[in-house]
């Protein structure tokens, strides 16, 4: 695997809601390409966690530890997208080594 230009769109898709995710794993289908499938797993990983743990504050009506949680992902978020635009393999911090281990399998 290799990274190419069409590696760095698809990086950059994956980050694009849950969909966007799914069109770049196929679309990194063949060839694949190294940075495209480093960020499907990245992006896989923080868009089932903003579901997961969004339906288990679904169960609280504290509004503090609501937006805690959501500043928390779009901070990740956002960083996991500049790394994909910059072209960059960098885990986001604290889950990425994890996504990376979880979701090892997506490539």
């Amino acid at each position: 695997m290799e990274t190419t230009g069409q590696g760095k769109t698809t990086a950059v898709v994956a980050y694009i809601t849950i969909i966007g995710t799914i069109i770049a794993y196929f679309m990194n289908l063949e060839p694949k390409d190294k940075l495209a499938s480093f960020h499907i797993r990245q992006a896989f990983g923080l868009h089932i966690l903003l579901y997961l743990i969004g339906a288990l504050l679904g169960m609280f009506n504290e509004f503090y530890i609501i937006w805690a949680f959501y500043i928390f992902y779009f901070v990740l978020w956002g960083y996991g997208l500049i790394m994909a635009i910059k072209g960059e393999e960098r885990e986001v911090p604290i889950l990425g080594p994890l996504f990376q281990k979880w979701f090892s399998t997506i490539s």
